[in-house]
């Protein structure tokens, strides 16, 4: 017990210096022209030191916003900004599937096209409208991945309440945020250990995974080749299947933000009582006369 805590002070205190190191260092591993600077940062992007170098974040502003509770409501509306900004920009692109298609259908069905031109500003970009046609599968993998936190902050997601509602309001944010912290920070920590290494195995080759460790890394830059995955379902078919692998990624970084923004509010409504419930909380509404069915579209 007493060598396990020391390891938990040792891991938090190297998590400050791992960040100080990180910022003064950055050519070592964001300067993509040097192959080892890339394999260092495919390691560190999965890696322990990067969870606590954010744990050590986390528990700095959760300290500072505890004192000043100003600062802690100016983090959640930030990162709830953030969800409802990217959430509300890319639902546009459930129209633009819909019109695409349309688009297929009737190229395909009527006018018997094999292959499709389109050209803003001049610049000519051809391919069959097969291609086009499973692109639709991006555009609902846009739409699922980058709207989910939206959905959240709006409290348009699915819920089975079997205790919550009748609890009162105080247990009600203590349920909240342990919800936050033992749900959706661990789901979405595995999730990420699992798809960023899924990323980069269709991105460069030879082929990293998580038990690979620094320094055998650091061999393989040696040879490392990018080696994007451009292989589709169908010869003439879409072929930029590495995107949905970043989207994935994407939302589960969408999540983990979240997660601290619910567990900042639920704290603070905790803390300062029912009259603070979805305070400065940015909600869209359906209109007047319609406040029975928002938070159910």
């Amino acid at each position: 017990m007493g060598d396990a805590l020391i390891w938990f002070i040792t891991i938090i205190g190297m998590g400050f210096y791992n960040i100080f190191y990180a910022l003064t260092h950055l050519s070592l591993w964001l300067d993509w022209s040097d192959n080892e600077a890339l394999m260092r940062f495919i390691y560190y992007g999965a890696s322990i030191e990067l969870f606590f170098a954010l744990f050590d974040i986390f528990l700095v502003v959760t300290v500072i916003g505890l004192i000043v509770p100003r600062v802690m409501w100016g983090c959640t509306i930030a990162l709830e900004s953030l969800a409802n900004f990217i959430g509300r920009a890319a639902a546009w692109v459930g129209l633009l599937m819909v019109l695409q298609q349309v688009m297929v259908v009737f190229l395909q069905s009527v006018f018997r096209l094999g292959n499709l031109t389109i050209a803003p500003l001049g610049f000519g970009f051809t391919q069959s409208v097969g291609w086009f046609s499973e692109e639709l599968k991006l555009y609902n993998a846009i739409v699922v991945a980058l709207c989910v936190t939206y959905t959240f902050v709006q409290g348009g997601h699915v819920r089975v309440d079997l205790v919550y509602a009748v609890v009162r309001f105080r247990t009600k944010k203590i349920i909240d945020m342990f919800g936050s912290i033992f749900f959706m920070v661990p789901a979405a920590v595995l999730t990420w250990l699992y798809a960023w290494f899924f990323l980069w195995r269709n991105l460069i080759t030879p082929k990293v995974s998580a038990s690979d460790s620094l320094e055998l890394m650091l061999r393989k830059s040696k040879i490392v080749k990018w080696n994007v995955e451009t292989i589709g379902f169908s010869p003439s078919g879409f072929n930029g299947y590495f995107l949905f692998k970043i989207l994935m990624c994407t939302f589960t970084a969408l999540v983990l933000l979240q997660a601290v923004a619910f567990f900042y509010r639920s704290l603070l409504e905790f803390r300062e009582g029912e009259q603070s419930e979805n305070k400065y909380l940015d909600k869209d509404t359906l209109g007047e006369g319609e406040e029975a069915y928002e938070g159910t579209h």
